[in-house]
This record gives C-alpha cells, structure tokens and sequence, in this order.
C-alpha cells in the first residue's frame, strides 16, 4: 500500500491547557474515517512524537469522523512555566498531520498530491 500524510486525509485542530497538548483529527471524507481509526493509534502516535510527549491517550468520536489525542508532557510545564519558545499545543496538529500512514491505492488515487519532481 502506498504510504501518505495525514494531511491528506484529515485535518486537525489543537489546544493547550497546563501540560497537555489536545489534537483532534477529523477526516475529510466520512469514509476515510476508519482508515484513520485503523492506522493513526496511540502507540503510532507516541511513537511519532517520541521524545517530545510523555504519554498520549487516544479517543474514538465516531459521530464526527474524529479520533482526539491528549499529548501528555507536551509542553515543558505549560505556556506560563515553560523556558520553550513555543509552549502551546497549537503546533502539534500541524505536526500530526505531517504523519505518514499507508492508505489504500483507490483512496490515494482520489486525493490531489502534487507530483514531485
């Protein structure tokens, strides 16, 4: 299967309260959903933010095509503590949908990715 970003498949929205990052991922097409669900796990997740996040939890919301991560540890304390220069979750959606997964060729071949050259 080929592989592609999440970016193509979904977008995402984040936030931030004390130490924890919040991302929520929601298909783009309704039937794109359980190929999200499928592949973007918690163990995929953790492993993708490795060494920036202490744990991640992981929810299923069905009735909106979503699935909602808490990044645990995210942010060095919080927006008010942290020494980081960018102590908010708001970062962590754009690098979640920078995530590769493997999608099936008839849905890649209805996305629009650019050819690289």
């Amino acid at each position: 299967m080929p592989k592609v970003q999440l970016r193509w498949l979904a977008h995402a929205r984040s936030g931030d309260k004390g130490d924890t990052a919040n991302v929520g991922l929601i298909a783009l097409e309704p039937e794109w959903y359980p190929l999200l669900r499928q592949q973007v796990t918690r163990a995929r997740v953790a492993r993708h933010f490795r060494g920036m996040v202490r744990a991640v939890e992981r929810f299923e919301l069905p009735n909106l095509n979503a699935l909602n991560f808490l990044l645990h540890g995210a942010l060095d304390g919080g927006g008010t503590i942290s020494l980081k220069t960018d102590a908010q979750g708001k970062v962590y959606s754009t690098a979640l949908l920078r995530m590769e997964i493997d999608a099936p060729a008839a849905i890649v071949r209805r996305l629009k990715i650019p050819r690289r050259r």
